[in-house]
């Protein structure tokens, strides 16, 4: 839940390091705390995908259900990916997307672990 916890708050986080980035002019203490919870979230990614398939493997047997787990799971870690992406070109000072663009990128994430749970929890096939 750590890593899903960051796909919520980094976009979050950038839409805050937008607004001082456009008050100050320049690097300042919510560029670093985004940079730093993109990077450590990082390794809980790393952890949460080893865990995520040894239990695959080993508890659940590659049910079909957790084919579609492993699915959304793997959108979420290119909604990751894109949000790294925006974050290293914001530590270039390159914002390119809209707060209303950052909100819904959030908002999205919201809805993959929300359909994430609900696969979890049914086990719809």
């Amino acid at each position: 839940m750590g890593w899903m916890t960051s796909i919520f708050a980094v976009p979050r986080a950038l839409i805050y390091w937008r607004r001082e980035w456009a008050r100050l002019g320049e690097f300042g203490p919510l560029g670093d705390l985004t940079v730093r919870l993109y990077r450590f979230s990082a390794g809980l990614g790393i952890v949460a995908a080893i865990t995520g398939l040894w239990l695959a493997w080993s508890v659940w047997s590659f049910a079909p259900w957790v084919h579609l787990k492993l699915a959304l799971v793997a959108l979420l870690a290119a909604h990751y990916v894109w949000t790294g992406v925006m974050v290293a070109r914001a530590r270039r000072g390159d914002f390119r997307e809209s707060e209303v663009f950052l909100r819904v990128f959030n908002e999205v994430s919201v809805i993959g672990v929300i359909a994430v749970l609900w696969v979890v929890v049914v086990k719809p096939f």
